[in-house]
């Protein structure tokens, strides 16, 4: 039969077949709140009633600035089941791309958690084309005189709506939902999902050589869902059934190691960062957390001893993932084949540190500065490109664009791809250090940096030389309480790294800046030391 790919076939799946599994939410007021899949199905159908008589039509765009909620997860699957887009907002980007963001996508209403009410003022103060803000709150704690006319709270906007609400059907090609990119260069770009890309997607992040969801899981996404769709977490939970557990505003790790415990969490994903500061306060707190079974670590090159640390300290299973906003964003899993699991620790772990194999729907390829295709033999590399029925064609609004050609999309992305498929990140095109013609891998300096246990976070970037182009400086946070010297690092160093990788400087700074998703703006760093002196050597290290 055919029948079209609409995200509302997985709430009604939910609804009917998972109704009374749990969707438990850590909320912005600060109590647990339970739902389950079945009251999601009926609220955001309460929700697409009091859409269509605020006037809101298919095709319009809904924005939300909001954390992972039960009632965010209401409007993810009421605004896109109803017709319109959801536009899901990166609250952290600059004010002037929040701004631009708004106006180029022509939202015409907002949802947005009290948390971030001083945002939603700012755009209620600037000429935009929103028409409706509403908090996601009750009456009890709407903000008072909170200077936005016709300010609405949630739970009264769908108090009165019917329950019962029959989902459209129409071209599965519709878009519905839409993300910018973070906007590290100039301002953000959209990327625009239909249902079919959407649904199969979620089909794909399923599969046990991929994310591996199912109805078994308990699931808690610490990846924001303002950040790509939560990587996909909503939708494949409803159409598995996993019980979900959302941690609001608490991304702190004395929230989440709680939610863990008590939630019995068996799937967790999100950034390295996130994981940094979880796996230091269980280790300080003597725990193991003995529910978790796995453990999804995206968003950038995950330090090799964090994979270690869930595998030895918490027996949880890691999967090294990788994507981008423009492919949904799941495009590899780290996966290992049978082979390479039955390895020794050592030997394994330097799979496992790769960013993964493509799951079915992606494809790969690595091209060299003149576009011919390099060979997939884990030493060369080259430009990443990718394509597949989930992969972005072209940037919304956008007719034209050097990311999109010959049907590939250009990542960005320095990579090798190995014999048996395992693609690895070694740098953004932008960031990789070009030193006599080699390249040094500015992830590969990082990870080797961070394994140092003074060592909390590190960032490499070229800076100009005279003889060999471009030679690595490395700018180190230390850990809190520990010291570490530029000689006792660089010494550590020289057991990792090959000798011309090793930085020429080493400087410590007290934090790197971050980009919106967590993400370090190299090009910052670039600009605080555009003035910076590498030591005259006459020779780089061989």
């Amino acid at each position: 039969m055919d029948t079209p790919l609409l995200i509302s076939s997985q709430i009604e799946f939910a609804a009917r077949f998972f109704n009374s599994v749990e969707v438990v939410t850590r909320t912005v007021e600060g109590p647990i709140h339970r739902s389950s899949w079945g009251e999601t199905a009926r609220r955001a159908k309460q929700l697409a009633n009091a859409l269509q008589a605020m006037g809101i039509k298919r095709g319009d765009r809904v924005a939300t600035l909001a954390w992972n909620t039960h009632r965010h997860l209401e409007v993810y699957f009421a605004v896109s089941s109803f017709g319109a887009v959801l536009h899901t907002i990166n609250p952290r980007l600059p004010l002037d791309q929040l701004r631009y963001v708004v106006d180029h996508a022509e939202d015409v209403a907002l949802f947005f958690d009290t948390t971030f009410l001083k945002l939603a003022q700012f755009l209620a103060a600037q000429p935009n084309p929103l028409r409706h803000y509403v908090a996601l709150t009750d009456a009890a704690h709407l903000p008072a005189d909170s200077g936005i006319q016709g300010l609405r709270d949630y739970e009264g906007l769908i108090a009165d709506e019917s329950d019962q609400f029959t989902w459209p059907t129409f071209d599965e090609n519709t878009a519905s939902s839409l993300c910018y990119t973070s906007g590290t260069a100039g301002f953000p770009k959209g990327v625009l999902y239909s249902h079919r890309s959407t649904v199969i997607h979620s089909y794909a992040i399923c599969m046990a050589d991929a994310l591996g969801i199912c109805t078994a899981d308990v699931t808690l996404p610490v990846v924001p869902m303002f950040h790509v769709n939560a990587w996909g977490i909503p939708y494949a939970t409803a159409m598995t059934g996993s019980k979900l557990v959302l941690p609001g505003p608490g991304l702190d790790p004395v929230n989440l190691l709680e939610l863990i415990e008590t939630e019995k969490a068996t799937n967790l994903l999100g950034v390295p960062t996130v994981w940094m500061a979880l796996l230091n306060h269980a280790r300080a707190q003597g725990k193991k957390m003995t529910s978790v079974k796995k453990v999804v670590i995206g968003g950038s090159a995950c330090p090799p001893y964090m994979i270690e640390a869930w595998e030895k300290e918490h027996d949880a299973r890691v999967i090294h993932a990788w994507g981008m906003t423009e492919m949904s964003p799941v495009g590899t899993t780290g996966v290992l084949l049978p082979q390479h699991e039955a390895l020794p620790d050592a030997e394994r772990f330097a799979f496992k540190r790769k960013q993964g194999r493509p799951v079915f729907g992606v494809d790969l390829r690595l091209v060299d500065d003149d576009g011919a295709v390099v060979a997939h033999d884990g030493k060369t590399s080259g430009h990443l490109q990718v394509r597949g029925p989930w992969v972005a064609g072209s940037y919304y609004k956008r007719e034209r664009d050097e990311a999109h050609q010959d049907g590939w999309f250009y990542t960005g992305d320095i990579a090798t791809i190995d014999p048996d498929s395992y693609m690895q990140i070694t740098d953004r095109s932008k960031d990789v250090i070009k030193s006599g013609g080699e390249w040094v891998s500015s992830i590969d300096l990082e990870n080797a940096a961070m394994s140092h246990p003074s060592v909390q976070h590190a960032a490499a970037i070229g800076l100009p030389h005279p003889k060999w182009q471009e030679r690595p400086l490395l700018i180190v946070v230390k850990a809190p309480g520990k010291d570490v010297s530029q000689e006792e690092l660089h010494k550590f160093l020289q057991t990792k790294l090959v000798k011309w990788w090793l930085p020429d400087a080493i400087e410590f700074i007290d934090a790197l800046p971050l980009g919106a998703t967590g993400k370090v703006l190299k090009r910052e760093l670039r600009t605080k030391f555009a003035d910076y002196k590498l030591p005259e050597a006459a020779d780089r290290p061989s």
